[in-house]
């Protein structure tokens, strides 16, 4: 399992209104992961900011839609995750 991938990096570049240089457009392409993607949706409900996560809220929604364009344009099948508690998630993915 990984956190975080090459295309998110893409993701984030977009997020931020910045080019994607040819050298991360290619990794993206060339250093695949398996096919299927877990994404976890922003969820308003547990959303909070700390000094650990600086994001605002619309920041964070707008974060989960560029993950989920990126890893879809780029051919992996997004799994979403179920908005529940670590327990009750391991028994449903």
């Amino acid at each position: 399992m990984f956190d975080r991938g090459i295309p998110d990096t893409l993701g984030y570049l977009k997020l931020c209104g910045l080019p994607v240089p040819p050298h991360v457009a290619a990794a993206a392409k060339a250093a695949r992961y398996n096919r299927r993607v877990f994404l976890a949706p922003f969820w308003d409900e547990i959303f909070t900011q700390d000094t650990e996560r600086k994001q605002t809220r619309a920041e964070a929604e707008a974060t989960c839609a560029v993950m989920r364009e990126a890893y879809t344009a780029l051919g992996y099948k997004i799994t979403e995750l179920s908005r529940a508690d670590v327990e009750r998630q391991t028994k449903l993915t």
